[in-house]
Order: C-alpha cells, then structure tokens, then sequence
C-alpha cells in the first residue's frame, strides 16, 4: 500500500505543476512550428549540399 500512496501524492503533485504551467497559444504554437519546419529544411539542404561535395571528393580520390 506505500506504494499506492506515493503514486497517488505523486499524480497529486503532476496536477498542481501543470495547474501552474503556462501553456502556449495556437498562434505562438503555429510560429514556433514554422520556425522549426523553416530551420529543418534550411539544414537538409545545407547538409545534402555538404554530403554531395564530399562524396564527390571522394569519389575523386578514389580513382
């Protein structure tokens, strides 16, 4: 039963913490996943770029 009781105190103190959180807005949600999605293709293409100059050099030792 300690076990129980802990669990319970514990889901207790989750429900206060969240009471207290303060939750984004859709539209401070939406920019933030704009930003995110932007900075994610940003980066693929950064890094496909980088990956195909690599590959080409080294294609270019090998041979």
């Amino acid at each position: 039963m300690e076990y129980i009781d802990k669990a319970r105190d514990y889901f207790k103190e989750v429900m206060v913490e969240l009471k207290r959180v303060t939750w984004p807005s859709k539209k401070e949600t939406m920019a933030a996943t704009w930003v995110v999605i932007i900075t994610v293709i940003i980066l693929s293409i950064f890094l496909g770029i980088v990956d195909l100059g690599l590959s080409q050099l080294i294609k270019l030792f090998i041979k």
